[in-house]
This record gives structure tokens, C-alpha cells and sequence, in this order.
């Protein structure tokens, strides 16, 4: 079963009954939805911006009852953006996060939280309980084990159902890859944990892989084949990982703001500590002013961007 609304698919094709998976366009990562007619969960609630279109889908399947669990994989804004909206709509739920960041959600440590080093935003929200690696919660019929995924975000966990073999995989792996490494713009030591990553799901071997971005897949070795070449890409030139992680920054920003004068986008760019830390670390032949404007070309050459009359347009 597919549902369209407007930019937004919900499907159900390679999934349980009581699976139902919002595969959401950018800025929002996919919502997945279990409901076994008396409880509710939901994992991941996209970015806030689009927390509108979040509650208008769960609405949609639950009707007048209310979402009773959320889990986030992890807290990149994408992800737990419309945590905030949720618990106002339904204030008895209960919001499960990996345990990594408690104590900045709890005091809202937006720095930490990396909320300010994107440029991107989040409101504050509540939690619950800490989701434990090693341990398993019951989602819908089924038990699901919660394991450690670190690489893209150092306390991202996974979810995997071992009897229909359906994994939940966040940002650490999709169908054509992975999320950007962000520790390793800080100079962490990250692509090790995101080949440990890769190691741990090839080893569960998956039938179904509901990724946070895209369409649910089949699991075929070619899946993880992109991952790892993509990932070895990356080891042998971090600057590639560097420029691909700017891009993706940049154009995160486009989307939320469509189109925004030129003057004020570098602005913003300005304002946005990641940024700063890509282009000291990997791109010191350049002032910063240079180097937006250079990695700015760079999408308007792929087609991600167009610039007219001085003002940046998504593409």
C-alpha cells in the first residue's frame, strides 16, 4: 500500500501489517510507525519545520487515539525535530533516546547537541527513558533488538527484528550508502565506527532495511558493497568526505529556506561553527568567504542550486 501526501510516501510493501513507514522528502527523516491496535510507536519524528506534516500522518493512522511511545535513533535535528510538537499534541508520551546525550537534552545543551554547529534548528524537547544497547523493547507484535551504531552520529543506535529479519537502520545505512561522518570533521577518529557498523549488520544479515532516508529495500550484498566503497572513498581522502559534508550543509539550508539572498545565506554560513571547522581543517588555502562561494558554485554545477539577480534558489 502506498499513500501520497504531497511530497511524502507511506509505504508498506515489504513490511508487516503493523509497520507503516512515512518515507518522507528532505528536510524530514522517514517516520515508522507500529500499531497493533491498542499502543503506538513511532521512530523518528523528522525535522521541525515539517513537524505539521509529522502529526498529520500519525493522525491519519491513529485518528483519535493517541501516539503512546516515540523513539528517536538518534538526535540529529532530521530526526527529532518534531519531538517538540508531539509531546505538546500528546502529552502522556513517552519518549525513548539513546543514552549518549541525556544529560544535554535534560539541561538542552543545544552546542552539544550539534544543533548550533549545523546552523540548523530543534526546539526543545523532553525524554523519557534511555534506549539501552544490549537490550530489546517490544514494537507492535514483535521483540526488537537495540544495538550501538556508531559512525554518523557517535550514539545513534539501531533496531533489528531477528524472526522477519527487518532491520532499522537510521543513518547508518541506506540504499545508497551512509549519513555524513560528523565526528570526523572535528577530528575524531569516526570511519572505524562506521566500518564497525557496517561489520554489525552485515552479520544480522537483513531481509528488509528501513533506512532513515529513502525507501524501505531488500538487503542484497550490492547494498552493502556501496556502503563500504563509499566509505573507503572516504578514508582515502577525508577532503572528499570534508567537501560532500559542506554540500550537504549547504543544501540542507536551501531546502529549509528555498531561496534567500545571497548576502544573507553567506551570513548564515558565517554563523554555522561546522563550517568554520571544515574549511580551517581541510580548505586553508582559502578565506571563508572564498570557500562558500566556491563550494556554492560547486552546487549551482550539479544542479542543486541556481543563482539569479544575487539571490540562491533550491534546485
Amino acid at each position: 500500500m502506498t499513500l501520497h501526501f504531497g511530497n511524502l510516501v507511506a509505504t508498506a510493501s515489504l513490511l508487516p501489517d503493523d509497520i507503516h513507514l512515512f518515507e518522507r522528502g528532505w528536510l524530514s527523516s522517514n517516520n515508522i510507525l507500529f500499531d497493533d491496535g491498542q499502543t503506538s510507536w513511532l521512530i523518528d519524528s523528522g525535522y521541525s519545520s515539517h513537524s505539521g506534516q509529522t502529526l498529520a500522518l500519525v493522525e491519519a493512522k491513529l485518528g483519535a487515539r493517541p501516539l503512546d511511545v516515540l523513539i528517536n535513533t538518534h538526535l540529529h535535528s532530521d530526526h527529532c525535530g518534531g519531538n517538540r510538537d508531539l509531546q505538546d499534541k500528546y502529552p502522556s508520551l513517552i519518549t525513548l533516546i539513546p543514552p549518549g546525550q541525556a544529560e544535554d537534552v535534560k539541561n538542552w545543551n543545544a552546542s552539544a547537541l550539534i544543533y548550533h554547529a549545523t546552523g540548523q534548528q530543534c526546539p526543545r524537547f523532553r525524554y523519557s527513558q534511555t534506549l539501552l544497547p544490549g537490550s530489546s523493547i517490544r514494537l507492535g507484535s514483535c521483540q526488537w533488538d537495540i544495538h550501538a551504531a556508531p559512525g554518523h552520529d557517535p550514539d545513534a543506535i539501531l533496531l533489528f527484528e531477528p524472526d522477519q529479519r527487518i532491520l532499522i537502520s537510521g543513518d547508518a545505512l541506506w540504499e545508497n550508502g551512509f549519513g555524513v561522518v560528523f565526528p570526523e570533521l572535528e577530528g575524531a577518529k569516526a570511519f572505524d565506527q562506521v566500518l564497525s557498523t557496517l561489520d554489525l549488520i552485515e552479520s544480522l544479515e537483513p531481509q528488509t532495511v528501513i533506512p532513515g532516508h529513502g525507501r524501505a529495500f531488500s538487503y542484497t550484498p550490492e547494498a552493502m558493497k556501496i556502503a563500504r566503497e563509499r566509505l573507503e572513498a572516504f578514508v582515502r581522502s577525508p577532503i572528499r568526505h570534508a567537501r560532500h559534508a559542506v554540500k550537504v550543509l549547504l543544501k540542507f539550508k536551501l531546502l529549509e529556506v528555498q531561496q534567500q539572498p545571497i548576502v544573507l545565506f553567506h551570513e548564515w554560513a558565517q554563523r554555522t561553527p561546522y563550517l568554520h571547522i571544515c574549511k580551517d581543517r581541510f580548505f586553508t588555502e582559502l578565506d571563508f568567504a572564498s570557500f562558500i562561494k566556491k563550494m556554492c558554485a560547486e552546487l549551482v554545477s550539479s544542479g542543486a542550486a541556481r543563482i539569479t539577480d544575487d539571490i540562491l534558489y533550491n534546485a
